[in-house]
């Protein structure tokens, strides 16, 4: 029985953005029924600061997120660690809680964000937690949304009975993509998306026993579709990975051909124009391509490592620089 608790170890990071929350550029309110609700880059402008601290959160208090400056390639980068990768990104990091309302259930404009963050694994809607034996028993949760506006009373109530929360032990953190913050922590799933890969190509999960990552900070874009096409790129062609696995030297020698976005068929395009095509479907994309560029897999039980993929900054810097004039 795991004993960790990702809301538990995610509290006092919350605690730390409230308390901060003038110099990371959030706004904190209450709802009527006392949720608290952190907007970090839809009304208030946010930070990358604020960023990188709801990446440490969403991944319960189990991970580093750091910013670090980069060579010619690119200025300025994003490393992630954790030495609990499984628990700190599918258990409690992952985007995997589909929360959404109709027209008539808002009285207005229908709602649809993907949760994420430790209130996941209180609810424990997803078949991905029973794979993981794992549940969440905490009395305080927080969620993270990366939507332009705040969910509507239906959502949070439909939150609060699902993850078994008193108002005042939920905390709702708000990052539009298009934002500092919202960029920040989109990229910094960068080892997230390898263990989901991992997860998806049939590697025992449990066999996972460390995991680091890096991928290159982008500028956000007002438009919301360039937004999130600039931070699937980070990780599509500038995202590198090591994990540290135990098991056969067959197993992690196949994660590492298999891992990289390379051998998607969608693969050497932007994320944007790929998203456009298949007309906003994320369903017509190509599973493979949701994976980081280069990956290197250790087996500590043999001492061989493995290299999969290449990043391609070239493709990177077309899409996200501009030429200053002479």
């Amino acid at each position: 029985m795991n004993l960790v608790s990702v809301n538990a170890g995610a509290r006092l990071l919350v605690e730390q953005l409230l308390r901060q929350a003038d110099t990371l550029g959030v706004a904190v309110r209450h709802d009527e029924r006392g949720v608290c609700i952190v907007d970090a880059g839809i009304e208030s402008p946010g930070s990358v600061a604020a960023g990188l601290l709801v990446g440490e959160i969403c991944m319960g208090g189990l991970g580093h997120v750091a910013l670090r400056s980069g060579g010619s390639d690119w200025p300025t980068w994003l490393d992630v660690r954790s030495s609990q990768p499984v628990l700190a990104c599918l258990g409690s990091q992952y985007a995997g809680w589909s929360l959404a309302a109709s027209k008539e259930e808002t009285g207005g404009k229908k709602f649809f964000a993907l949760g994420s963050g430790p209130a996941r694994a209180l609810a424990g809607k997803e078949k991905l937690f029973g794979e993981l034996g794992y549940r969440d028993q905490a009395t305080q949760g927080v969620l993270v949304l990366e939507v332009d506006r705040a969910p509507p009373a239906v959502v949070i109530d439909k939150v609060l009975r699902d993850c078994g929360l008193a108002p005042e032990g939920l905390t709702l953190i708000l990052t539009p993509t298009s934002s500092p913050a919202g960029t920040t922590q989109v990229v910094a799933r960068v080892l997230e998306v390898a263990l989901h890969q991992a997860h998806e190509s049939g590697f025992a999960l449990a066999d996972v026993i460390d995991g680091s990552g890096s991928a290159p900070l982008p500028a956000p874009s007002p438009d919301g579709v360039e937004a999130m096409g600039r931070t699937n790129d980070a990780i599509l062609y500038g995202g590198r990975v090591h994990l540290t696995v135990k098991g056969s030297d067959e197993a992690a020698r196949t994660l590492a051909a298999k891992l990289p976005s390379g051998n998607s068929r969608d693969h050497g395009r932007s994320f944007a124009e790929i998203f456009k095509e298949v007309q906003f479907d994320f369903y017509k994309i190509d599973p493979a391509l949701f994976a980081p560029a280069e990956v290197w897999v250790s087996n500590i039980s043999s001492g061989n490592t493995w290299h999969g993929g290449a990043t391609d900054m070239d493709l990177l810097r077309r899409l996200w620089l501009k030429e200053a004039a002479a």
